[in-house]
């Protein structure tokens, strides 16, 4: 295996999450409700580590839910979602996954919260890549990246021990 690079160490990590809260907040202030969706793996970590710093700084009723996603083959397997589709009904939805690659997951995401009704759906990623495959971007973003098309980021979450290299 060769070496890794890290691009992120936990308390950057940490400190791009409260930032990306906090920007979340700044914008969504006036919302009611604001329903924060993850998916599957690190995105639902991500989601709820959002969660828990914005409903430090407000008092909006924050929803936290996941999206099962299969990352390698989103199409050959249905997305579930952890709470009822009819929650999100005109929903204000925060998307959060960690890495920002090709495009692929959340593209596949999105059109699974598309067959309801939104009042808007914001997207955000921990690391955003530049390589688009796809035509999504990250309405907000902890760090943007230019690899080259070999490098993949990964991401660990582990706990008191966040990492984000290249490999």
């Amino acid at each position: 295996m060769s070496p890794m690079n890290y691009i992120l160490q936990h308390k950057q990590i940490e400190e791009k999450i409260n930032r990306l809260a906090h920007e979340i907040l700044e914008n969504t202030f006036e919302e009611p409700v604001l329903f924060i969706g993850g998916i599957s793996g690190n995105g639902s970590l991500l989601a709820q580590s959002l969660s828990d710093i914005i409903k430090q700084n407000t008092r909006q009723q924050i929803v936290v839910f996941d999206l099962d996603v299969d990352k390698e083959n989103p199409w050959d397997h249905p997305i579930q979602l952890s709470i009822a589709e009819s929650e999100l009904k005109n929903g204000y939805i925060i998307l959060v996954d960690d890495v920002l690659n090709s495009g692929k997951t959340m593209q596949y995401a999105l059109v699974k919260l598309l067959e309801r009704p939104t009042k808007s759906i914001k997207t955000v990623a921990l690391v955003d890549r530049t390589h688009r495959r796809y035509p999504i971007k990250a309405d907000f973003v902890g760090l943007s990246l230019s690899t080259t098309l070999k490098e993949r980021v990964e991401v660990s979450l582990s706990p008191n021990n966040y990492q984000a290299y290249l490999v």
